[in-house]
C-alpha cells in the first residue's frame, strides 16, 4: 500500500459484512448496458446500516472508475439552491456553472449517492420533478433515508417503471458472527452478543467499542433487561474524565448539542468556599468537550448541532436514568433554565426552534414521544396570512372537512384573519395552517355561523363566565396539506405555535382545541393539562369534533410549567399527574375580588387571618409565588442541592407563609403606587394610615393626617377604591 487512504479503504472493506443481494444488485445496475433502474431508493430505520452500504457503493464505483457524487443530506440546507451550490462544489465547477447542464451532457456512466435524505424531504418534489428527470439517461441515483419512497413517486407511473426500492433489515445472524470474527470479539462471546444484539448493525458496532476498551468483558444474556444498555453503560464508564460522560449524557437529553448550550447546561454548582460559580468550560474547555462529542461513532453532525444516533440516545438515557436518576433529572432542570432563556432572546424562527428543544425534554413520555416529528420542520417557516393564500386555506378545509366547514373558515378568514397563522414550504405556498377565532370578540351573528364556536361559547357561558378584559380562544381549524392533522412536520409546528400562543397572549382566560380524531390525542393533550370536554363536541356536514380545553385562571401558565416540568423525567409505565403541587387557582368575581381586598387590607398585620382570604389562590398572588419558587429551585440547584427539597417545602407550612408574605408585598406595592399621583396623595395617606401603618382608631388617624372625620372617611374610601381597581386590572391582565 503506498497511501494511508489506501490502508483506510482496505480497514472498511473488511469490517464491511453482509448485504449480499443489495451488493449484487447495485453491481449488475452499474455494470448493465441499460440502466435497468434510474433511482435506487433505499431504505430503513436509524442504526441499520444505510451510510455504510452507500460507502460501498461508493467504492465499487471508484473502483470501476464510474463519475459518482455524494451528497449528505443532513450537511446541506433543504433548499434547492443550497443542493445546487453542493453540486457545483463537489464536481469542482466554477461559480458560473450549471451542475445540471453538465450533467445532462454526460455520455457515460455515472451514479449520484444522496444519503440521509430524511434530512432534506422538502426537497423531494423538486428533485422529482425539476431536476433528476433533466439528468443524462445514463445517470443512476441512489437515495438513502429512514423512510420509504413518498406517495409522489408511488403514484406516477413513470417513476413507478425507473425506481427500485430496497428496504434494509438487521443482519443475519450468520453476517453478525462474520462481523464479530472481523472485529477480533472472542469466539466465546459471539452467542451471547448474538441474542442480545439480534443483528442491529449499530448495536454490534457498540459491542466492538467497547471490546477494543477492554478484552475481559462477558456478557451474560440474563445480565441487564437491555443488552444495548449494558453495553453502552460498560462504554461510557471508558471516557476520559467525567466532564466528557457528563457531556455524552447532555448531549443524550438535549435535542440538538451546540458549544453554548453544552457551557449552560454543564455548569458546575457554585464553589462555597471560593464563593464564585464556575462552568464547566472554564475548568476544561467546552469545545475540548464537543469536539470530542463529534468524533464518537455513534454522535451524528447536523446544520444545527451535534446528536446522538437514535438508538445511542435510547441507551444513554436508559442507563442514566437506571444508574443516576438524580443527575437526569438535574440535566433537565439545567436545560429547561436554559431553553427558558433563550425563548427571552429570540424571535421568529429561532423561536420556534427553541420552544421545540423545549418540548424535546418530554420526549421520553410515550404521550409525547409519538406525537411529534422533532427534527424536520427547519425548512417549513411560520407567518402572516396574505390575500393570496385564501383559495389554498379553503382548499384545504374543504378537501378534509368538507363544503360547509369551509364556509364556515372562509367566514371566520373574513371576520378575524389577524388570527390566522400561515406555515410556508420551500416555494412560499401554505403547507399547513392555524386558524385561532377570539371568542370574546364574536359576534351573535358570528356564532351562529359556527356550531363549533358556538358550542365553546356556551361552555363558557355555563361554567367558567369570561370576567372584563378576558378573553378565550378555539383553534377552530389547524391542519396540514398532505397529512390533515394527522402528526407530520407541520402538525408538530402547528402544536409548537399553540404552546407559544398560550404564552403571549394577555388576558387569556380559556382556550379549546377541537380535533377530527379526539382519541387518538387523548394521552398527548392530557399530559399538556388539556381536559376532554364532551359538552362541547359539535358535528358539521356529518363529521363530528372531539373538543379539549384548559382554563388558564385556574391552572395559570405558572402553574402549567411547573406540571409540565415535573412531568419531563416521567416514562411510559409510570402515572402521569395533571395536580399541581399547589390548589388550584380561584377565579374571583368582580365583587369577590373587592370584598377580598377589603379583608386583606383590614388583615394586613395579622398573617394568620390572611391565609384563609381568597387571595393567596389568586393568579396574581400564584404567579409571583411560582416565579419565586423557581428561583429558588435554581439557587438550590447551583448550590448542589436537590430541588425536591423545594418541592416539598410549596406543600408545607412555609410554603403558605410565603403566599401570605406575597399577597402582603402585592397589596403594599398597590397602595404605594398612589404616591406616584398628586391627586391620589392624600388617599395614600388615609389607607396608610388605617391599614399599613394603622393608627389606633380611625379617629385618631383623621387626627394624625389633620382631617375632619368625614373627609378622611371620603379619602379612605376612594383610596380602597384605587387599590382595588390596580390590583384588580393586574388579576385580569
Amino acid at each position: 500500500m503506498t497511501s494511508l487512504l489506501q490502508r483506510l479503504s482496505a480497514e472498511r472493506n473488511r469490517r464491511f459484512v453482509g448485504r449480499d443481494r443489495e451488493l449484487e444488485l447495485f453491481l449488475e445496475a452499474i455494470a448493465s448496458r441499460e440502466l435497468p433502474f434510474h433511482i435506487l431508493h433505499v431504505f430503513g430505520p436509524g442504526g441499520v446500516g444505510k451510510t455504510t452500504l452507500m460507502q460501498q457503493f461508493l467504492r465499487f464505483c471508484e473502483r470501476s472508475k464510474i463519475s459518482t457524487i455524494y451528497v449528505e443530506g443532513r450537511n446541506i440546507e433543504a433548499a434547492p439552491e443550497s443542493f445546487v451550490s453542493t453540486l457545483r462544489s463537489l464536481m469542482g465547477l466554477n461559480e458560473s456553472d450549471s451542475p445540471l447542464h453538465v450533467l445532462a451532457q454526460r455520455q457515460e456512466r455515472n451514479v449520484i449517492l444522496i444519503d440521509t435524505y430524511e434530512a432534506i424531504t422538502q426537497l423531494d418534489e423538486w428533485l422529482r420533478e425539476g431536476f433528476l428527470p433533466h439528468l443524462s439517461v445514463n445517470t443512476l441515483i441512489v437515495i438513502a433515508g429512514r423512510n420509504p419512497p413518498s406517495s409522489g413517486w408511488c403514484s406516477d407511473p413513470g417513476w413507478q417503471a425507473l425506481m427500485h426500492t430496497l428496504p434494509l433489515r438487521n443482519l443475519t445472524p450468520e453476517e453478525s458472527q462474520t462481523y464479530l470474527i472481523t472485529r477480533d470479539i472472542p469466539t466465546t462471546q459471539h452467542q451471547a452478543i448474538l441474542d442480545f444484539t439480534h443483528g442491529h448493525p449499530l448495536a454490534l458496532s457498540l459491542v466492538a467499542e467497547v471490546f477494543t476498551q477492554g478484552k475481559e468483558i462477558f456478557f451474560q444474556a440474563d445480565s441487564a433487561p437491555n443488552v444495548v444498555k449494558t453495553l453502552l453503560s460498560r462504554f461510557i464508564k471508558e471516557v476520559p474524565t467525567p466532564a466528557h460522560r457528563m457531556a455524552l449524557e447532555a448531549c443524550a437529553v438535549i435535542r440538538l448539542t451546540t458549544e453554548a448550550a453544552l457551557n449552560q447546561i454543564l455548569a458546575l454548582p457554585q464553589n462555597t468556599l471560593a464563593g464564585e460559580t464556575h462552568s464547566l468550560g472554564e475548568i476544561l474547555d467546552v469545545h475540548d468537550l464537543f469536539e470530542w462529542l463529534r468524533g464518537l461513532s455513534f454522535i451524528e453532525s447536523g446544520q444545527l448541532g451535534l446528536f446522538p444516533h437514535d438508538l445511542a440516545r435510547e441507551v444513554l438515557i436508559a442507563d442514566l436514568r437506571w444508574r443516576n436518576s438524580e443527575f437526569y433529572t438535574e440535566l433537565h432542570h439545567r436545560a429547561r433554565q436554559y431553553y427558558t432563556k433563550r425563548l427571552g432572546q429570540t424571535q421568529g424562527q429561532e423561536k420556534h426552534r427553541v420552544l421545540l428543544d423545549y418540548i424535546f425534554l418530554h420526549r421520553d413520555n410515550s404521550a409525547i414521544r409519538s406525537c411529534f416529528t422533532w427534527g424536520e420542520q427547519s425548512s417549513l417557516l411560520t407567518d402572516l396570512l396574505r390575500e393570496t393564500d385564501k383559495t389554498a386555506l379553503l382548499g384545504m378545509v374543504a378537501e378534509y372537512e368538507g363544503e360547509e366547514s369551509a364556509k364556515i373558515a372562509a367566514h371566520w378568514l373574513k371576520r378575524q384573519p389577524q388570527n390566522v397563522v400561515v406555515f410556508r414550504d420551500l416555494h412560499s405556498e401554505p403547507a399547513g395552517f392555524a386558524m385561532m377565532v377570539a371568542l370574546q370578540t364574536a359576534t351573535a351573528e358570528d356564532l351562529s355561523t359556527d356550531p363549533g364556536a358556538l358550542a365553546s361559547w356556551q361552555y363558557l357561558q355555563t361554567h367558567a363566565p369570561l370576567r372584563p378584559s378576558e378573553g378565550a380562544t378555539v383553534f377552530r381549524f389547524w391542519m396540514a396539506r398532505d397529512t390533515y392533522q394527522a402528526v407530520s412536520p407541520t402538525q408538530s409546528l402547528i402544536f409548537i405555535n399553540f404552546v407559544q400562543y398560550f404564552q403571549k397572549t394577555p388576558g387569556l382566560a380559556y382556550t379549546f382545541l377541537p380535533c377530527a380524531q379526539a382519541n387518538s390525542w387523548t394521552a398527548m393533550l392530557n399530559y399538556f393539562d388539556l381536559t376532554r370536554l364532551s359538552e362541547t363536541d359539535f358535528t358539521v356536514e356529518g363529521r363530528h369534533y372531539g373538543v379539549y380545553g384548559h382554563d388558564w385562571r385556574i391552572v395559570s401558565p405558572a402553574a402549567w410549567k411547573e406540571i409540565l416540568a415535573r412531568k419531563e423525567v416521567t416514562t411510559a409505565g409510570e402515572s402521569v399527574d395533571n395536580t399541581p403541587v399547589s390548589e388550584p387557582l380561584l377565579v374571583l368575581s368582580q365583587p369577590e375580588f373587592v370584598e377580598a381586598v377589603q379583608n386583606a387590607l383590614r388583615n394586613f398585620s395579622c398573617p394568620d387571618a390572611l391565609q384563609n382570604n381568597p387571595l393567596v389562590r389568586s393568579r396574581s398572588v400564584q404567579e409571583v409565588f411560582w416565579r419565586l419558587v423557581s428561583e429558588q429551585v435554581a439557587t438550590k440547584a447551583s448550590m448542589s442541592e436537590s430541588p425536591k427539597d423545594t418541592q416539598l417545602s410549596e406543600q408545607s407550612d412555609s410554603g403558605q407563609s410565603q403566599r401570605v408574605n406575597v399577597l402582603q408585598n402585592l397589596v403594599k406595592q398597590a397602595v404605594e403606587s398612589l404616591q406616584s399621583s398628586p391627586r391620589d396623595e392624600k388617599l395614600y395617606r388615609a389607607v396608610y394610615r388605617t391599614y399599613l401603618n394603622p393608627a389606633p382608631t380611625q379617629e385618631q388617624a383623621a387626627e394624625l393626617l389633620d382631617l375632619p372625620f368625614s373627609t378622611y372617611r371620603r379619602h379612605l374610601k376612594a383610596g380602597m377604591t384605587r387599590v382595588t381597581d390596580i390590583l384588580w386590572q393586574r388579576e385580569i391582565s
